[in-house]
């Protein structure tokens, strides 16, 4: 793969002021279970190239699934013609921030290949979560699922950056169903999207599927007769689970800067994060401290290098409550004076890199969670991801959770609401937070579909934090 890219670059024209180019093979497997019997069973691989080539300061942009010597010139002088093409367009030259050769290799710490692992053990794995949870009357849909992902790239630039990456990834996740007439409820674990690492086998085993089958599967089934969530202003403490995906929508993406220039608009909309907010806006109270970190270990957005070639490294976003650094590629950088942090990435051989969350993590703060429960005089705890709407600029949202919890006098009652949402815009909601949990509670959950871009990609992220309280939130609205 190494040689192949640098024989790309050898064959570019002299007229090209910078080019890349990135060589992949993939490879997946998924198995999908449902009420006794394998669902799916889907196993993929592909290969190719991409070249980009900046020519009087435009992008061009030409790709091959043939990654043989006969399809070099073709690739190239595509690419070419699209940039001499797009510098006929009105516009400001592209301008690359700089950026220091890189050299070197980066690869998944793995203990057990789940491609080695034989196929009946993992759907084995999957049938015994399937059987205790259809073991509750009321459960009449029983699924799950095995996800894996190996992934090879080499990357080369005019620069003499020469860089290669060998990455695995694991994941999985159950649901229990329960209906009784008109009234469904779903119950998941670990998430509704479940979890994924980047990691070997090892991880899937630690998920304890089987473990946790019968205990969702009657909360799925108490969901049925719960009262829904009341409407009010209340004191809500978030789980993990859940929170991750609020960073997700009302963080991660708003600080995509291509998203702030309007470059990222018709898909996927814009931010409010606009240039004169940087180092100003209050974001958050100031317990709040947020990182998009490239380099955490088993994080889905952590990676030796960008696909511009930029070293994954740990960019502040939020300090102590203000908005401090955006996520940025080399041209997106360029314009603010700064050096790129690193955050530039495509979902396969066939596309253009885009900016993309790496792993944006909510610190941990002091506390127990026990003890931001007892310190909890009225609540309600928000449980498991369900569903999810956020405005195009990331500023109002409702979510909704599978279960929540009424918390009184410092104590989870045993009290379930079904149908709990909360809604809110953003930087009051994140202002309105007064507890962290501690690194005990602190998981780092892998969201692996991640949508943006037209043509859409699917980008692989992550986000690491721990249940969190916030203050007179609107709970319970149902439209």
């Amino acid at each position: 793969m190494k040689h192949f890219a640098e024989k790309v670059l050898e064959s570019l024209p002299r007229a090209v002021s910078y080019a890349d180019v990135r060589v992949t093979e993939s490879r997946t497997e998924d198995i999908a279970t449902r009420n006794g019997a394998v669902e799916s069973l889907t196993r993929g691989s592909h290969a190719g190239f991409g070249v980009r080539v900046l020519l009087d300061g435009r992008w061009g942009f030409a790709s091959s699934s043939r990654a043989d010597g006969r399809e070099i010139g073709r690739v190239v002088r595509d690419a070419v013609a699209i940039a001499r093409a797009s510098a006929l367009t009105a516009g400001e030259r592209t301008v690359l921030a700089p950026q220091p050769t890189q050299r070197g290799h980066y690869a998944t710490a793995v203990r057990t290949d789940p491609f080695a692992v034989p196929l009946e053990r993992k759907i084995a794995l999957l049938l015994d979560a399937d059987r205790e949870m259809r073991k509750v009357r009321q459960v009449k849909l029983a699924a799950g699922g095995l996800w894996f992902l190996r992934q090879r790239k080499a990357f080369a630039s005019t620069e003499g950056t020469l860089v290669t990456e060998d990455r695995t990834e694991s994941g999985g996740g159950i649901h229990a169903t329960a209906i009784d007439g008109p009234e469904v409820q779903t119950r998941s674990h670990p998430n509704d999207f479940g979890d994924t690492r980047q990691a070997g086998y090892e991880f899937v085993e630690s998920l304890r599927l089987a473990r946790h089958a019968a205990e969702i599967a009657r909360e799925a089934a108490l969901l049925l007769k719960a009262p829904p969530c009341p409407a009010g202003i209340s004191d809500i403490i978030i789980a993990s689970n859940q929170l991750a995906l609020q960073v997700h929508e009302s963080i991660g993406h708003p600080i995509e800067l291509d998203r702030v220039f309007g470059t990222e608009a018709s898909y996927a909309g814009t931010s409010f994060l606009t240039l004169e907010k940087l180092h100003q806006l209050r974001y958050a109270s100031e317990i709040v401290d947020v990182d998009a970190d490239a380099t955490v270990p088993g994080g889905l957005g952590t990676f030796g290098w960008d696909d511009e070639g930029v070293p994954g490294q740990r960019v502040p976003i939020i300090r102590r409550g203000r908005f401090c650094g955006y996520l940025t590629s080399r041209e997106t950088a360029a314009r603010l004076g700064l050096a790129s942090g690193g955050a530039m990435r495509a979902d396969g051989w066939s596309r253009i890199p885009l900016i993309r969350m790496t792993n944006v993590n909510l610190r941990p703060g002091p506390w127990a969670f026990a003890d931001l429960i007892a310190d909890t005089d009225d609540g309600v705890l928000f449980d498991t991801t369900k569903t999810w709407s956020i405005d195009d600029k990331r500023l109002n949202f409702q979510f909704a959770t599978q279960i929540a919890r009424r918390i009184r006098n410092g104590r989870l009652t045993g009290q379930v609401y079904k149908n709990a949402t909360y809604t809110g815009i953003t930087p009051q909601f994140w202002n309105s937070c007064d507890a962290v949990c501690d690194r005990s509670s602190w998981h780092l959950w892998g969201i692996p579909n991640c949508g943006k871009g037209q043509p859409g990609q699917s980008a692989h992220v992550g986000h690491g934090v721990a249940p969190a309280r916030f203050r007179k939130v609107r709970i319970g609205v149902s439209s």
